[in-house]
């Protein structure tokens, strides 16, 4: 749930009556306007939350009183920019553009999706008869063939399946939270083992974060990409070729006209989906 400027009915006064207790001063009237923005926008700045001025899965959680260890920060987007030598904006609209939204299930487990072809790829190299096998009696596990998606958390259940049989080729086989990098990756991407990868966004967005920034370096093209702003390159790069067909680089551009117009008028770069 997002609420926002212009929302009304319970959840705002809910919304209202927590920020109150958090030390704002607003009249509960269940309606979302400049006094609420402004109220949340210094709620996430006092908390290193992206300032966005809406309340969206992190900041609700916030005000409930739950932890906020597994949130991406701010101060870690800045750090990522810096990383990679790229404006604040330019790293807010990858990371909203090309997430998943967040990063774990209600759950509390990273976001995963199961690639059944890519778990039947990665046995295959390993032994062709048990890759056979699998796909025989597993055919929702293990199958040359995309699909079988349970969706959202349930994933997880074809991912202990597979895990039961051969865990890292079960790990390399899933897109892992907020930017959905696949597990494959994670030589590439300097982690010494699949675990190691797993633990990594077993922790927290900040970590996935840090496997974005380490995918995109891995891949000078991809980062040259992001450094000049050609989104339609960078999207093509990131998504594959059918990157048109969700209007990634459009979507891209559009985000980062809007975070630089945002950071203009806020006087600092610090806004991405909160």
């Amino acid at each position: 749930m997002t609420l926002r400027k212009g929302s009304n009915g319970t959840a705002v006064r809910d919304l209202q009556q927590r920020l109150n207790a958090a030390g704002a001063s607003l009249t509960v009237d269940g309606w979302f306007g400049d006094a609420t923005q402004k109220a949340i926008a210094q709620f996430q700045d006092k908390h290193d939350l992206p300032r966005t001025g809406y309340a969206g899965v992190r900041t609700l959680a916030l005000l409930a009183g739950e932890s906020r260890n597994k949130f991406i920060q701010s101060s870690q987007l800045l750090a990522a920019a810096s990383l990679l030598g790229v404006s604040f904006s330019a790293m807010a609209s990858v990371a909203e553009v090309e997430s998943n939204g967040f990063g774990f299930f209600a759950c509390g487990r990273p976001s995963i999706l199961f690639e059944r072809h890519v778990f039947y790829r990665e046995v295959l190299e390993q032994d062709a008869a048990a890759a056979a096998e699998l796909a025989t009696k597993y055919p929702n596990i293990c199958n040359p063939a995309r699909g079988g998606y349970t969706g959202g958390s349930g994933e997880y259940q074809r991912f202990a399946i597979a895990y039961q049989f051969n865990p890292e080729a079960a790990i390399c086989a899933c897109s892992w939270g907020m930017f959905q990098i696949m597990g494959f990756h994670w030589q590439a991407l300097g982690y010494p083992s699949p675990q190691a990868f797993k633990q990594a966004m077993d922790m927290s967005e900040g970590e996935q974060l840090n496997a974005l920034v380490k995918f995109i370096e891995a891949d000078p093209v991809l980062h040259k990409a992001l450094k000049a702003r050609k989104w339609a390159e960078f999207a093509k790069r990131y998504n594959g070729p059918a990157y048109k067909e969700n209007d990634y680089d459009i979507k891209l551009a559009r985000k980062y006209q809007q975070f630089t117009a945002a950071s203009k008028s806020q006087g600092a770069e610090n806004v991405v989906a909160a």
